[in-house]
This record gives C-alpha cells, structure tokens and sequence, in this order.
C-alpha cells in the first residue's frame, strides 16, 4: 500500500477497513513518513474493529509482530521528537492487549495518547495537541 494513500487528509490515518496486522503496519509505515519530515505532528488513527468469532491467523503477506515492533522503536524517536499526540479510535469491543497498546501512551509510543470511539473528539484533542505547541492546525 502506498503511504501516501493512507493518509486522509493531515495528520489523519485510516486503517479502518483493514485486517488488524495490515493497520498496524500501515499506521507505523504513516508514522515514520509522518516524523520523517521533523515537523511536529499529531494523529488521528482510525482502527479496524476486531475480527466476529476466531481471530484468523495473519496471512503471509502481513508484517510479523516482531516486524512491527521493530519499526516502532524504529520511529519512537521521532515520535518522541515531534508528535504531541496520538488519538486512536477504536471500538469498545477491542481485545484487552490492544487497549493496553492503545493507552500505553508514552510508554510504547513516545508521545501522549488517547482513545475514543469518536472521531470528532479523536480530531478536537489533535488539534488542541498542535495548539498547544504554538502552531496552527492544517
């Protein structure tokens, strides 16, 4: 998938419709051309909802779990650097290691977090992130 593509509109990363280890790797592929350009960021991170019944086991072609954590702590510095923030929104119903991701915050991240099932909310708390560093939303 191209980057570029994921990205819906500024600081906005759609993985909605994708299966969970395909967005996970999508958001960081984001992530890192996001803190790549060394401008300050926040995201909003739309998630997928959690697969009905049996999680299927990940396809071939997805990243490896290792392969993403590899990645993250690839990109944590510059999510350190320039992220003042990340929201993710997600359903209510997301398994308990994925909310623990979530609301590990700067702990895995290396920039705030927060969760929400509302999008518009997920929008209004980016913003006031980059406000809060002086700078105007896009």
């Amino acid at each position: 998938m191209d980057v570029r593509r994921a990205v819906q509109g500024p600081r906005e990363i759609d993985a909605s419709g994708l299966p969970m280890e395909h967005a996970q790797a999508v958001i960081l592929d984001v992530l890192r051309a996001l803190t790549e350009r060394a401008e300050p960021l926040a995201a909003v991170l739309l998630m997928p909802a959690p697969p009905e019944g049996r999680t299927p086991p990940a396809s071939g072609d997805a990243p490896s779990a290792a392969d993403r954590i590899r990645t993250l702590k690839l990109i944590r510095p510059g999510l350190t650097a320039f992220c003042r923030g990340l929201a993710f929104v997600a359903p209510a119903d997301i398994p308990a290691e994925r909310a623990a991701t979530i609301h590990s915050g700067e702990n895995l991240w290396g920039c705030p977090t927060t969760a929400t099932q509302d999008v518009a909310a997920a929008r209004a708390w980016a913003e006031a992130r980059i406000r809060a560093c002086g700078l105007s939303p896009e």
